[in-house]
């Protein structure tokens, strides 16, 4: 620091205010000082920064998707948050085990974290971590706990998207295929859906929801329940992108052209799904790394010593328009069903 301090020709104290981003500086000082730490190959102490701050500048994120689908993008918003502050992240796998979970809290703290992102793979409230005495934010899943802040998607606002785009591409006859009923994602997604229809003196086409998993078998499955039932439908909007893939298989098999006979949305903006679906899938992005990202952001004010925050903040989402639902032609009654064959997965559900 001394060496940096002489070269800008400034003194130590002034130097250090620069690096650390303290102070009052004129900016063509604290740039002077910059650029001699440049030259130098200057780096700060972080661990000497911390001891000095009290802080580790660590947050640590403790996840229950192993998997990755969900926590990679909200992972990369919480570092985009934190890189302006030279802060670092411990992600940790709790893999839905609360005695590997608590582990992890554990380890953690003794690490001395400044704060902690949990988050996972469902919407559903789960059980506080705990009383801590460092700041905890929820991300996607949400605390079971109103004294905890959660931040998550709207996906009844999403769906209501997908709806609305549906109707004025001219469909009028709209089918939605989702996930298991006990899953709160899949029945968010099918209350935004069934209220956005009723606004507009509809309902749902083939007989209301049909709930089944989280998979492509289940969409094809699905796609067999809608052809065989016989009530008209030009319009699927699904629950997830997995399950848009598998109906969007089922109708093009049967005869089915998409959109030119049935529009089609997906839900989660999966890059994987949408790309490989055949045509390309419109879909409704729930913002994963807007999510956390802002999940980041109220975490690190309430480290900085601002006002701990609580309750839920719902983050809309955003309509991703591909081929897959353009707009209609004149509706005629779909073409008469093939013979499929009945799948274990279409007995099970």
């Amino acid at each position: 620091m001394t060496d940096v301090a002489a070269r800008a020709g400034v003194s130590v104290g002034t130097a250090s205010k620069a690096i650390n981003g303290r102070g009052q500086l004129r900016a063509a000082t604290r740039e002077r000082v910059l650029a001699a730490a440049a030259e130098l190959g200057f780096q700060p102490n972080a661990l000497a920064r911390g001891l000095i701050a009290g802080r580790s500048y660590t947050v640590g994120v403790l996840t229950t998707d192993s998997f990755g689908r969900f926590t990679i993008p909200i992972m990369l918003g919480v570092e985009d948050a934190l890189g302006a502050g030279e802060m670092s992240t411990l992600l940790c796998d709790g893999r839905g085990d609360p005695l590997r979970e608590q582990h992890y809290v554990r380890t953690l703290l003794s690490r001395r974290v400044d704060g902690i992102v949990v988050t996972g793979r469902r919407l559903d409230p789960r059980p506080p971590i705990g009383d801590l005495p460092i700041p905890v934010v929820y991300v996607y899943t949400a605390s079971a706990s109103p004294d905890d802040l959660s931040v998550v998607s709207h996906d009844e606002q999403g769906a209501g998207l997908a709806v609305r785009h549906l109707m004025r591409t001219g469909r009028t006859h709209i089918a939605h295929v989702t996930g298991p009923e006990r899953h709160l994602s899949a029945r968010l997604r099918a209350a935004g859906a069934r209220s956005t229809l009723a606004e507009n003196g509809r309902e749902f086409a083939a007989g209301g929801v049909l709930w089944g998993e989280w998979s492509e078998a289940w969409g094809r499955a699905a796609g067999e329940i809608l052809i065989r039932s016989g009530a008209p439908f030009d319009a699927v909007f699904c629950g997830s992108d997995q399950i848009a893939r598998g109906v969007a298989d089922t109708l093009r098999e049967s005869g089915f052209a998409i959109p030119d006979d049935v529009a089609l949305i997906g839900f989660d903006n999966w890059d994987v799904m949408v790309e490989g679906c055949r045509p390309p899938l419109t879909t409704i992005d729930p913002n994963l790394t807007e999510l956390g990202h802002v999940a980041a952001r109220r975490l690190l004010s309430a480290i900085e010593g601002d006002p701990p925050e609580h309750g839920e903040i719902r983050l809309p989402c955003t309509l991703v328009i591909r081929q897959s639902s353009e707009a209609a032609r004149p509706y005629e009654a779909p073409p008469a069903a093939s013979p499929v064959r009945a799948s274990s997965q279409h007995a099970e559900s």
